[in-house]
């Protein structure tokens, strides 16, 4: 791995001028010390348990040799993964990486509770030959439980109840309630976590080496590669890769330049979604926060505001070099680039470690505690009243739209509404959303929130309009698919700084899926996490629109798609 950067002459003396105190304070040796006093002294020393993690797994390798010897002798094809956040993302980097190994079963991340992609996800494999992960370091968080609860029930229709269990694997804390239920159901496993280590820094424990040995990764060789990474991150602040990317991302922050826009080369082009929930959920409380920017289409230099820096991953033997060419524009232009380049896709575990170290680094400068996510909790909760009200009533509470057009609703906190129809330039949709739009200013950035199918036609219409926004509003932008972003950027977007213009998109469900065990249905989670989302955006005073397409989401998402072109106009 190799770590180059290119910084304008004032990021470049900010930088500098940290490493020298980094060096004076000796705060390299205070960090593996794990002092809480590099941050805010606020307990930050009971969540660093990832910091030896690696030496502590290098331990483990005949446990996880006997796992992937277990899995291949069953002759599974398929293995599901139920988890959400810091339990989900790693196995998704893995499984959109490296692919399906020979002998061993294709890993699909079911991370949604849209009942269309939860039953589009059964369809596509077969329960006798499937192995399922339920990942969940808390064992109760919702989704994962629910999730549990659906597959248990259809391993049985397909197996029979004594055999299901054995088609079940646990990872969890130790004394969680998973670990309850998995004994409790007989899993064929129970692999633990460590309850110091969070979420989000979890990649390089048993909640990213477990799914890795079950698909048939070399365990060894990735964990010999996040080693490298690190002793690498133990040597002097001048020359510690890790410790400089951190220092470069607070003192961005610190100037403004409070956006990280992500490009990686197509073979890795998943790790993006990792690095967004490490680099949000930590740094964004306290109105401070650092926007991660992924899988937003490559543009000239014009169309980038100086709120921007840049990540440029790259694999040595790319077979799409093309992103070259823009980088080098980049930094001609002035823009803060940082390029890392790897030689062989096992090193994207010494990056798991590196940009874990970068950001627990950032979040020093920055002043905040990076290992804790309060506004995380908040929509948690917003959720869990609304599905408990659901159990009591049946329905979920109804708020009326501010404006019904072309098959399309609107709604926003009366305030907001209010605030959008004085200056909408006509009072339809297009109107509204040109008013909304309106609202974005330089440093601000878009981001669309999507409680829909994470399938391949939606994430490509929201991209073109998402395109067409950055480039006309000069903005950074993102994209999240509900509820997974909720553990991820979401932290961000509500406790970060009120710098988000946000429009959320909700349809009907063309068809339920129930929860067995539950009077709520997949179809009422997601509406209530969707419910509570806006309205914690809405306490907190974001600027938030939602747009509810009715029952025919593609031919809503082509009308969203004019009226965007026609707001933009």
């Amino acid at each position: 791995m190799s770590i180059r950067q290119f910084l304008p002459a004032d990021l470049r003396a900010a930088v500098d001028k940290e490493v020298a105190g980094w060096t004076a304070d000796h705060k390299v040796d205070r960090l593996w010390k794990k002092d809480s006093s590099l941050w805010t002294g606020d307990g930050e020393e009971k969540w660093l348990g990832w910091l030896d993690i690696v030496e502590r797994g290098q331990k483990q390798g005949a446990e996880h040799a006997a796992l992937a010897g277990d899995v291949r002798a069953a002759g599974f094809k398929h293995a599901l993964l139920l988890g959400m956040g810091g339990s989900s993302l790693c196995p998704e980097v893995l499984a959109v990486t490296f692919g399906r190994q020979h002998g061993f079963p294709t890993l699909h991340i079911v991370d949604s509770t849209d009942p269309e992609q939860v039953k589009d996800t059964h369809d596509r494999v077969d329960l006798s030959q499937t192995l399922v992960l339920v990942a969940s370091k808390s064992g109760s968080t919702l989704e994962p439980n629910v999730l549990k609860q659906y597959f248990f029930e259809e391993m049985k229709k397909a197996i029979g109840p004594a055999r299901a269990g054995s088609h079940f694997i646990a990872i969890t804390d130790p004394g969680s309630k998973m670990e309850q239920v998995a004994k409790q159901d007989q899993f064929r496993h129970i692999f633990y976590g460590d309850p110091q280590i969070g979420g989000r820094f979890s990649a390089l424990s048993n909640f990213g080496v477990v799914p890795a040995a079950v698909i048939g990764l070399d365990t060894g060789k990735m964990l010999t590669e996040a080693a490298r990474a690190v002793a690498a991150a133990k040597i002097a602040p001048a020359e510690n890769p890790a410790i400089k990317l951190g220092l470069l991302l607070g003192c961005a922050a610190h100037a403004g330049r409070d956006k990280i826009t992500i490009f990686t080369s197509p073979e890795i082009h998943d790790l993006g979604a990792w690095l967004e929930q490490l680099i949000a959920e930590s740094t964004g409380k306290l109105g401070k926060g650092i926007t991660p920017v992924d899988r937003e289409a490559p543009g000239v230099p014009e169309v980038y505001g100086n709120d921007r820096v840049f990540a440029y991953i790259r694999l040595k033997n790319t077979a799409d070099s093309s992103l070259d060419a823009l980088v080098a524009a980049l930094e001609a232009a002035g823009h803060p680039v940082v390029r890392i380049e790897i030689s062989d896709l096992y090193e994207i575990f010494g990056q798991f470690f590196t940009w874990e170290i970068a950001t627990a680094v950032a979040g020093a400068v920055m002043g905040i505690n990076p290992f804790n996510q309060p506004d995380v909790e908040s929509a948690k909760l917003e959720a869990r009243a609304l599905t408990t009200a659901y159990e009591a009533t049946g329905k979920l509470p109804q708020s009326e739209p501010f404006l019904r057009d072309a098959g399309v609703s609107l709604y926003a906190a009366e305030s907001y509404a209010t605030t959008l129809q004085a200056a909408a330039p006509a009072r339809n949709l297009a109107g509204l959303l040109r008013a909304h739009l309106d609202q974005l200013h330089p440093g601000d950035y878009f981001a669309t929130l999507a409680y829909l199918p994470m399938f391949p036609q939606h994430e490509a219409a929201i991209q073109a309009f998402r395109g067409k926004v950055r480039d006309a509003r000069r903005v950074a932008t993102c994209l999240g698919f509900g509820p997974r972003f909720l553990h991820s950027t979401g932290q961000d977007y509500k406790g970060g700084p009120n710098s988000g213009v946000f429009l959320q998109i909700t349809a009907d469900h063309a068809a339920d899926l129930a929860i067995p065990g539950q009077k709520y249905s997949f179809g009422v989670v997601i509406d209530a996490q969707a419910a509570g989302d806006l309205a914690v955006l809405q306490a907190r005073g974001r600027r938030a629109l939602r747009v509810h397409l009715g029952a025919d989401v593609a031919g809503g998402l082509q009308t969203l798609a004019a009226a965007i072109d026609a707001a933009l106009a």
